[in-house]
């Protein structure tokens, strides 16, 4: 658990010094291209700024897409869900982090946050009315096992990053129009540069996000099962999740490897689906559950 901490955080860095390096390099190429250094300051500029947002301000991009709000003590229901949060922040060990609601039918929960002391967990209005005491307690304490082995962090920075990989893209698509008419030589490369993006960005976003979330959802299911001393309960929320009709209506593919279940459909090609889904199989991490309670 150590180690992938410690992990999480390298991770963390490498992926922010990536970002740097290539936007800087599309600046540098760009200013070669049009013999215009501007560019090059201006994606230094763009880089730094958007790293910054990136660790400073994900989550609130994140709480924000999902239309979260902040949880309402003076609600006897919302109320035993601050005390079961509060609970199990002590036994974890770390601060109690700010608690969100989403009102949406379905059912899910993720946590966000630059570390445990800026954490926040939303739960769906779905979840909490449909879990029982101890399946809510198995979800709480697989969100509070993000934030206690820093996965928060890695998984808040991919949000901006990967935005901005799809902007990019989208960007050179439509650069050619204003580049100088009497640059055909750079106009061209711009079309190359931006086709590549267009093409590659979407599996390039992928691929990060499949690289940071299978691993860490087990982690956090196993991390989550030492919490609470009770794997059963997990695996019957996890259950209740995956037959659920209902998927979240705010879902979007920056912010999908947050949550503690893929928020899109999975009827249509189950297999293919699970093969480039963040979220390993439901199925498996039920069985690993069951297998810590035995």
């Amino acid at each position: 658990m150590y180690r992938e901490i410690a992990s999480n955080r390298l991770r963390t860095i490498l992926l922010m010094a990536i970002f740097f390096a290539v936007v800087t390099g599309i600046g540098w190429a760009l200013s070669y291209i049009y013999k215009d250094q501007s560019l090059l300051w201006f994606a230094v500029g763009l880089s730094v700024v958007m790293n910054w947002i990136s660790y400073f301000q994900s989550d609130k991009l994140a709480l924000a897409t999902t239309r979260a709000r902040l949880i309402d003590p003076n609600n006897l229901t919302e109320h035993k869900i601050q005390n079961l949060v509060e609970n199990l922040s002590i036994t974890a060990g770390v601060p109690v982090p700010k608690i969100y609601v989403i009102e949406d039918p379905s059912l899910n929960a993720f946590a966000t946050g630059r570390d445990p002391k800026h954490a926040s967990i939303a739960l769906t209005r779905g979840l909490i009315e449909n879990l029982d005491k101890t399946e809510l307690e198995g979800v709480i304490s697989h969100e509070l096992s993000h934030v206690k082995n820093y996965d928060i962090l890695l998984a808040t920075v991919v949000i901006t990053l990967v935005g901005v990989i799809t902007l990019l893209a989208d960007w050179f698509t439509r650069a050619r129009l204003f580049g100088s008419s009497d640059n055909n030589e750079g106009n061209n490369w711009m079309a190359i540069v931006g086709i590549v993006l267009l093409v590659l960005s979407p599996i390039f976003v992928t691929l990060i996000q499949l690289a940071i979330s299978r691993k860490r959802e087990l982690l956090a299911d196993a991390s989550g099962a030492m919490l609470t001393r009770y794997p059963e309960g997990l695996a019957r929320a996890l259950e209740k999740i995956s037959t659920h009709p209902k998927t979240l209506r705010t879902a979007n593919r920056a912010t999908a490897h947050l949550f503690i279940v893929s928020p899109f459909s999975k009827k249509v090609g189950e297999t293919v689906a699970n093969l480039w889904s963040t979220h390993p199989p439901i199925e498996q991490r039920i069985k690993l559950l069951r297998s810590m309670g035995a």
